[in-house]
């Protein structure tokens, strides 16, 4: 008979994760780092005692807590930073994260949403109301007037890649190991959740003791079909002009030198998505940079004539395609390479499923001896070798751009250029939403596969300071440069609090510009001026275009607890970037407040982004957007065309 030991749902919980491995390429890890939390009546004697138990018996021992709890300051902002450490670790560990019932776990919906989209592992123990429904209705509980057993974590649901209440003790075991099996999946991974009712987790329960054993998940590593691999290769054979955009997958995979080889020997150009950028390191002569929407001008001329187009680990979002103008020829055809069949499918692609660094090792089999002309070799370089010189100009302004600014204004090239440079190669640039990222995917110059992190499956505002502390968490030998506008850290400074109580040295960038940058320009050039997009008072015609308000951020992030250095020009920026890298390791948050004018712009893409515009209005400028939007869907592309070789 089964030896058992007796224990809460909560503290089996707790007992459980913390024996949980993973296993790639014959490296163990633990899969839960441990437990980001904010408690409350949901979880705090449940989750809570479980933690406590867990924290004093390490203590008293002498040794590491199983799953060592971290408090957070807001529950979505805890989802970000478990969602970044699991990133920069390539998907192969993570946090688990508890909040309390109603409002806590909701919180954690953006988080849940950003996770799952960007394919990225992360395992949220919202709470429930009671299971038993003895004292119903309780605070915070949902009446649902037909189905009395919905709570407001079924919100989760449509967010997540598995989801599953416990409801007894019984069906805790099966549940934990079919989230497990999410976590570790390539191809299925996203936000796991385990809705725990709160009477439910102080439930005690008699379970059986191999349950808590260490138990090794292997993330695979499947390969793609020989007869995919042949018909890929036959495709690309048949290219004059292919092209390969890299996407997240490459990285997961650490298939960074695959790629580089297979690139080095057949001449195939490289674009990046946002999640691929630094496949390739800056100075490879195959590298074109960022492609898309935000690409640089290299890749999207390469991108506008490619006849075949090998997607390696790609979701081909919106921007990566630039709303499908950006691969124009006429019968363009798709080579996917990717693990997940979902995304393989794509614009009827030649599906390649499998991970991503076994099928670039194949394909680079089965295309040996051929390569692209020299001569596109040679207009790959000068394509390139144009662009940089732009990015050269943007973080470098001429003495003529300068001298229009304010005083005290720097651009926001000059501000990203300056850190580019006087950051270590080594070092993690951060950013998730606004101007920023489109600037920093096509001008950083990345010098290390995992020096690039930005999130833009989602573009989660407020993403940015607990993401750091993610990053900052999965790699303490690496400074992480936050980049953030005053937009983005206006959502979520909080966080810095929690920076403090850790000691988490993050260096937060915070460009101060006075509204929302990116929306501002977007609604510029669809007509609606700038509208309800600046930090204004409202003046005395009833419009928010009054006064610049009058708030200190610097002050703010002071009151948090963090070093703060305002910087007026060029000089003091250079100043602030050294003592931010000799900040110690254990100094807590360092912010470097800089203000930048918001109507110099970075280089242009030359590309497109589908946002509609109101097709009828009584303003010349939204009327003129119009004709204009109307004029770029014609050079939308349906990419129907079967990509299998006839």
């Amino acid at each position: 008979m089964s030896q058992t030991v007796r224990l809460t749902v909560a503290q089996a919980v707790v007992r459980f994760l913390a024996a949980q491995r993973s296993e790639r390429d014959g490296e163990q890890q633990r899969l839960l780092e441990g437990c980001l939390g904010i408690f409350g009546h949901g979880n705090v004697a449940g989750l809570g005692q479980a933690l406590l138990q867990d924290e004093l018996a390490a203590t008293q021992a002498g040794e590491r807590p199983g799953l060592p709890y971290v408090l957070a300051r807001n529950e979505q902002a805890m989802v970000h930073t478990a969602v970044a450490f699991a990133k920069q670790r390539d998907r192969l560990q993570t946090w688990a994260c508890t909040a309390s019932v109603g409002p806590g776990s909701t919180n954690m919906l953006t988080g849940a949403a950003l996770a799952t989209i960007n394919r990225l592992p992360v395992l949220l123990l919202p709470s429930s109301t009671f299971a038993t429904r003895s004292a119903g209705p309780l605070l915070q509980e949902l009446e649902h007037p037909v189905s009395a057993d919905v709570t407001v974590n079924d919100a989760f649901r449509p967010l997540s890649r598995f989801y599953d209440e416990v409801r007894r003790p019984e069906q805790l075991t099966a549940i934990l190991l079919q989230a497990m099996r999410v976590l570790t999946d390539p191809a299925d991974t996203g936000a796991v959740t385990i809705s725990l009712p709160q009477d439910v987790q102080a439930q005690a329960h008699d379970w059986p003791v191999e349950l808590f054993d260490e138990r090794v998940w292997h993330v695979r590593r499947p390969p793609a079909e020989p007869a995919a691999i042949a018909r890929a290769a036959q495709v690309i054979r048949s290219a004059r002009r292919p092209m390969v955009v890299a996407g997240g997958g490459v990285h997961y995979s650490r298939a960074e030198e695959a790629l580089a080889a297979l690139c080095a020997a057949t001449g195939m150009p490289v674009g990046e998505t946002q999640a691929g950028k630094g496949s390739l390191l800056h100075g490879d002569p195959r590298l074109l940079g960022a492609v898309g929407s935000t690409g640089t001008t290299a890749a999207n001329a390469v991108a506008a004539q490619a006849d075949v187009v090998i997607g390696v680990g790609t979701r081909w979002q919106d921007f990566t395609t630039a709303s499908r103008t950006a691969f124009a020829a006429e019968g363009v055809r798709f080579v996917n390479l990717n693990v997940a069949p979902v995304d393989a499918v794509k614009h009827s692609g030649v599906m390649v499923v499998g991970d991503a660094r076994e099928s670039l090792v194949a394909l680079a089999q089965a295309l040996e001896g051929w390569s692209v002309e020299d001569g596109y070799r040679e207009e790959q370089e000068r394509l390139w070798s144009s662009w940089d010189a732009e990015v050269e100009a943007a973080h470098h302004p001429s003495a003529e751009v300068t001298a229009a600014l304010a005083p005290g204004l720097l651009t926001q090239g000059e501000v990203l250029g300056l850190v580019n440079e006087l950051s270590d190669p080594r070092d993690v640039v951060l950013c998730a939403a606004g101007s920023m990222p489109g600037d920093l995917h096509k001008s950083w110059r990345v010098r290390d596969r995992r020096g690039y992190h930005v999130e833009y499956g989602y573009s989660c505002m407020g993403y940015e300071v607990p993401a750091a502390i993610g990053v900052r968490l999965a790699d303490e030998t690496r400074d992480v440069f936050a980049m953030v506008g005053d937009g983005g850290y206006l959502m979520m400074p909080t966080e810095l609090v929690t920076a403090v109580q850790e000691r988490v040295k993050v260096v937060v960038v915070l460009v101060q510009n006075h509204g929302f940058h990116s929306i501002g320009s977007l609604s510029q050039s669809l007509g609606s001026q700038r509208f309800g997009t600046s930090y204004r008072a409202r003046g005395a015609d009833g419009r928010l275009d009054g006064q610049t308000l009058p708030v200190d951020l610097a002050a703010n992030a002071r009151s948090l607890g963090a070093h703060v250095v305002e910087v007026e020009d060029r000089d003091g920026l250079v100043a602030a970037i050294h003592e931010a890298k000799g900040w110690p390791a254990d100094g807590g948050p360092f912010v470097i407040h800089v203000q930048t004018d918001p109507l110099v712009h970075g280089p242009d893409s030359a590309s497109w982004w589908d946002v509609p515009v109101s097709e009828v209005s009584e303003l010349t400028s939204t009327r003129e957007a119009f004709d204009a939007y109307r004029e770029r869907k014609t050079g939308q592309r349906a990419y129907l065309r079967p990509g299998d070789p006839q």
